[in-house]
């Protein structure tokens, strides 16, 4: 295991470009640019943004330009999305340089990548495909992990992917592979409760029951979105994690009972295509918002009980 440290809401070095903002207890949104004078119009907003770390990886130009006005005022999150850390092949390097330059310049609270693939030879595939789960896969997982944090300097967070198809030569569970890359490697983990939700329903297993068995200690950030129903070639139900509509029901009452049981974490509720207006999104984020607020009063009271 590495001997990396998580990141601190306020940052220890002098040469910080921005100011620290805290992130504890906030729920976020995905950052769309159409959003953006909605946004500044608003004032600071009582939560934080989420990027994909591929649509900044330019020199500049417009992207760059609004995201250092909202990383001002702000706590960022960094998602990444190619880095194809499952892969077979070695990591890109090219790639990785860049995404340790967005670590510097925009110094996000929250890093994060997927436990997945998308590339293989010199064709990348616009998907998080997913893996199986063995030793074999869990050695190269590890090293690609540990790659990344060496290079940046600092954890990521490994986000459960939504899956389609599971693999018969699997010799683990999904929470069990991800506890044990959490041991090898000094990663934590973003839990996507959609996903969750999605690949549960697709393979015909309990959510509760996958809940149950994850690691929750190691959860730096939570996940929410929107899914879309589709049909498989049978006529039964198959779930698309679209990030197209609003939170789910469903989700949204796994996320109460996971909040029960941690207490509040940093939660990003996912909004990538159809894109609303900003109010609509805001208010995905003030739904989350009451969510960790309620647990986090009784989770002080409880602290000050115990302390009385």
């Amino acid at each position: 295991m590495n001997e990396l440290t998580a990141h601190p809401d306020s940052h220890a070095s002098g040469a910080c470009r921005f100011p620290a903002h805290a992130i504890a207890g906030l729920a976020g949104t995905s950052f769309k640019h159409e959003h953006l004078p909605a946004i500044l119009a608003a004032g600071r907003q009582h939560g934080f943004f989420e990027v994909h770390a591929e649509n900044y990886m330019g020199a500049g130009g417009p992207p760059h330009d609004a995201l250092t006005r909202i990383r001002r005022d702000h706590p960022v999150s960094l998602h990444g999305v190619c880095m194809s850390i499952g892969g077979p092949q070695p990591l890109d390097k090219a790639h990785l340089g860049r995404f340790k330059t967005l670590v510097e310049r925009y110094e996000p609270a929250l890093v994060s990548e997927h436990l997945a693939w998308s590339t293989h030879d010199t064709t990348f595939y616009n998907d998080l495909l997913p893996l199986p789960y063995t030793q074999a896969t869990l050695g190269r997982v590890a090293d690609h992990v540990d790659e990344v944090q060496q290079t940046i300097g600092r954890p990521i967070l490994m986000e459960n992917p939504s899956t389609y198809v599971l693999f018969a030569e699997s010799t683990m569970s999904e929470t069990a592979f991800l506890r044990e890359l959490v041991r090898r490697t000094g990663c934590g983990l973003l839990l996507d409760i959609n996903n969750v939700f999605v690949s549960a329903t697709n393979h015909g297993y309990s959510a509760l029951g996958y809940l149950a068995d994850f690691p929750l200690e190691h959860v730096g950030e939570i996940h929410l979105a929107g899914h879309a129903e589709q049909s498989d070639d049978e006529g039964d139900l198959l779930l698309i994690d679209s990030h197209d509509g609003p939170v789910a029901d469903a989700v949204w009452k796994l996320f109460d009972r996971v909040i029960g049981q941690t207490g509040p974490i940093p939660t990003l509720v996912e909004w990538d295509s159809a894109i609303p207006d900003w109010p609509v999104l805001k208010a995905e984020a003030a739904a989350a918002q009451a969510i960790l607020d309620g647990y986090a009063r009784g989770f002080i009271q409880g602290k000050a009980h115990a302390v009385g």
